[in-house]
């Protein structure tokens, strides 16, 4: 039997907020009415056990790309905060990192280890195809490549799918590699030199792409303290990197060179700033500060933090390539520059005594706002995917 098609809801912003409802959605509008999305999508389809958002905040430089994470909130008002506030971030990302796509991601209401199934992620696939190329979607937390090629068999919006198909396979290891090309930058800004084997590096969190960056800085001599709420992470680490366990707790303390944040997100408040014995935060999770006020602290301390949106594009960058046709040197070559924006971002920083955060919102506002005196956001043309799958 065929899949059901996805139930849509659309909501084009932006809405006024009063509209006669029931004060929880008056609640709802004034969200997206204040949140600058351009669309964001309720998807439902029960016979597949599917509900998911898509919010596409900003296409002035291309079609949405942003992954589709999957997590089992406990309530449909935390999964559209964490696809309004993931997408926008989405935008910010890919300005920054030069690339000619706008910002979206995805979320999708459920558990990854028993709510995961092929109905449900095809039937996330005929939802993203059902917006025709406006977003095109990838892996994230909680999801993965052999997600993707499921995904991929209801809509070519995808990327991150098996080389075997003409994309890129996992964006881990890539984006592992942009956020040491980050540190190497931050080292060079605070430190004074780029050898990692004479620093003594904390990282906080060993998913995949946190253990791929214990990996790569192994490689180069540094000596590494490593956290997990998995015990059997730390103990590969330790095993396999000789990297030193500490506590959950504990790695906020360390007398470090550099912090490496690799979990989820807000693990630098407020509450744990004054503990910091770190000169350097780095590291690739997303929205690792707590809020902007948390950013101007650690500058005021004269700790220097490597904007999160900027260290961790090396994922995004890699997949981006997968729209024309990809080709590994040439991702290579593109994360490299990372090290270079985290130099321009420093600068910025300095010569206007803001924080870095500050700094890569204005380098990213500010190409937004050019490009976008030359186009508005895209209709329903669809993206350049004629390479995408090898096809001529």
């Amino acid at each position: 039997m065929p899949l059901p098609g996805p139930s849509l809801f659309c909501w084009y912003g932006p809405l006024p907020p009063g509209n006669g409802r029931r004060p929880e959605s008056d609640m709802l509008f004034e969200t997206l009415a204040s949140s600058g999305h351009e669309q964001v999508v309720f998807c439902h389809n029960p016979d597949a056990g599917l509900k998911a958002i898509i919010a596409i905040h900003n296409t002035v430089l291309g079609p949405a790309l942003g992954g589709v994470r999957m997590r089992p909130y406990a309530n449909e008002a935390d999964a559209l905060h964490d696809v309004l506030r993931l997408s926008r971030t989405m935008t910010y990302k890919n300005a920054l990192a030069g690339l000619n796509v706008g910002g979206g991601k995805a979320v999708i209401l459920g558990d990854p280890r028993s709510d995961k199934t092929e109905q449900l992620l095809r039937a996330f696939g005929r939802a993203v195809d059902a917006l025709g190329g406006r977003y095109i979607t990838a892996e994230d937390v909680g999801t993965d490549v052999n997600d993707m090629e499921l995904v991929y068999l209801e809509t070519e919006y995808v990327t991150g799918v098996h080389q075997v198909h003409g994309g890129s396979g996992d964006p881990a290891p890539f984006t592992a590699y942009g956020t040491l090309q980050a540190l190497t930058a931050s080292l060079a800004r605070k430190l004074g030199h780029e050898d990692v084997s004479k620093t003594r590096i904390a990282v906080q969190g060993l998913g995949h792409i946190g253990m791929e960056l214990v990996k790569l800085l192994r490689e180069r001599g540094a000596r590494l303290f490593v956290t997990d709420l998995d015990p059997a992470k730390v103990e590969r680490a330790v095993s396999e990197f000789g990297a030193e366990a500490v506590g959950t707790e504990e790695i906020y303390d360390l007398p470090v060179d550099v912090l490496a944040p690799c979990a989820m997100e807000g693990a630098i408040g407020m509450d744990t700033v004054d503990r910091l014995k770190a000169r350097i935060i780095c590291g690739s999770a997303n929205n690792q500060l707590a809020n902007h006020a948390v950013g101007d602290e650690l500058h005021r301390r004269g700790i220097l933090f490597a904007p999160d949106y900027a260290v961790n594009a090396g994922g995004v960058m890699n997949v981006s390539l997968e729209i024309d046709g990809y080709n590994r040197e040439r991702a290579m070559r593109l994360i490299r520059n990372i090290y270079y924006t985290l130099g321009r971002i420093y600068d910025l920083s300095e010569r206007e005594d803001i924080s870095p955060q500050h700094a890569a919102d204005r380098m990213a506002e500010a190409r937004l706002e050019s490009i976008g005196r030359l186009k508005l956001p895209m209709g329903r043309a669809k993206p350049r995917m004629g390479h995408l799958r090898g096809e001529r």
